[in-house]
């Protein structure tokens, strides 16, 4: 899962368990995980629907799997068993994709699926809003860990936590467990704060500094109310982002909840979220494998694309190449640098208008400061402004300051 992390491409992770749960007749009155046990050709065989529609992470059923929430049933003393089990269903499934592209004739070895162990809150308020210790919050979650590292899960996903702190204590126990890829998932409500007011960009910082590897938000509202939470959390970090809404918000249809956010619409935010920054797209409540189909197509669309390579044929003779431009030459940034002088740049944001004198305003100063070039940023957080090509144009014919533009083409960026 590590790779998964380290590379420079969008990654997609599986929808709903519940959700596919209870459509094929499992009452909400049932313990979920225990499922893992009692049922597992149903856990195995919704794992395996999601490998088929292009999910490239599992994760395992085991949100509410600690001795806590297990102790409602009467099953807390098997919080290790279920968490094993469910890790192996998993693991199970995924090591089918593999399989099957080999079996279709793969020449790349075949697909390799990540799983990763899902925890999800205790339930019960740690202090100091409830009676219970963090020392004790901390070794709830070590049993369930404890029992996923058993069943060979990849890596983890912390998701739903409203409170910062209970996040971290699971964060504690896991990094004391092992040093396994975590992913941390704060939820946030429709006003794109968590319950208990925090907002977003103080939940990247604080994630952060926590020590995950990936942070980002999942369930609670959709894609439209978790753009906006994403976009305050991607400026404010540099970690990979991670983003799974629910299919939009639940309506209530004849006592039952219905989650209405097509798969078709899901793949359109998906493609928004990447747009940001988001590495790690998915979904929660409410999404099924056709959401996460839509959404593996979305992804592959904006991958980055490796460069083609035209081989010439060495019959017909060496080709002709021009000699390269000096450096001195080619503006007063390569004269300086040429010579080994420093060089300054400052960052210009394009205007949300067409107004000029917004971006030649800042740049006559910057000028007569002494700063050699302006850095100009395309589309930040890609929100409707001025193109910065157009931008640069200005400013070097009216300001005659040299500009450096940055642009985002797929998933990568790059300076001009």
């Amino acid at each position: 899962m590590r790779s998964l992390i380290t590379d420079d491409r969008v990654h997609v992770f599986d929808g709903a368990m519940g959700t596919l749960l209870y459509s094929r007749g499992v009452f909400v009155n049932v313990c979920y995980d225990e499922l893992n046990l009692s049922r597992p050709e149903l856990v195995r065989g919704i794992h395996e629907e999601y490998v088929e529609a292009g999910a490239e992470i599992l994760e395992t059923n085991t949100f509410g799997a600690n001795p806590v929430k297990l102790s409602s049933y009467g099953l807390d003393d098997r919080t290790e068993e279920i968490n094993e089990r469910a890790a192996r269903l998993a693991v199970e499934a995924a090591s089918k994709a593999h399989t099957m592209d080999l079996e279709e004739g793969a020449t790349d070895g075949g697909r390799i699926v990540a799983v990763s162990g899902a925890i999800g809150p205790l339930g019960i308020r740690i202090e100091p809003w409830g009676p219970t210790s963090l020392a004790e919050a901390e070794a709830y979650f070590a049993r369930q860990i404890a029992g996923l590292l058993a069943g060979g899960v990849d890596g983890f996903v912390l998701e739903t936590f409203s409170d910062l702190s209970e996040l971290e204590c699971a964060l504690r126990a896991l990094r004391a467990a092992c040093d396994l890829p975590v992913f941390a998932h704060m939820t946030v409500g429709p006003d794109g704060r968590t319950s208990l007011g925090t907002e977003p960009a103080h939940l990247a910082r604080a994630l952060e500094d926590s020590g995950a590897d990936v942070i980002g938000l999942n369930c609670s509202v959709g894609p439209a109310v978790m753009l906006d939470a994403i976009e305050d959390m991607a400026e404010v970090t540099t970690l990979p982002l991670s983003a799974q809404p629910n299919a939009g918000l639940p309506r209530t249809v004849r006592d039952r909840k219905i989650y209405l956010a097509s798969p078709e619409y899901m793949a359109q935010y998906a493609r928004r979220m990447i747009d940001v920054g988001v590495r790690f797209v998915g979904g929660c409540c409410g999404t099924t494998p056709d959401h996460t189909r839509k959404m593996r197509d979305a992804v592959a669309a904006l991958q980055p694309r490796h460069p083609t390579v035209t081989i010439r044929d060495a019959s017909r003779g060496p080709a002709t190449v021009a000699d390269p431009v000096p450096l001195e030459r080619r503006s007063a940034w390569g004269r300086k640098l040429a010579r080994g002088e420093i060089v300054a740049s400052v960052e210009i944001v394009p205007p949300h208008s067409w107004d000029a004198s917004e971006v030649t305003t800042p740049a006559r100063e910057l000028k007569v400061s002494g700063v050699d070039a302006v850095s100009i940023v395309e589309s930040p957080r890609s929100r409707s402004r001025m193109g910065a090509l157009s931008a640069a144009l200005i400013i070097e014919r009216d300001v005659g300051l040299e500009s450096i533009v940055t642009i985002r083409a797929g998933t990568r960026t790059c300076s001009v």
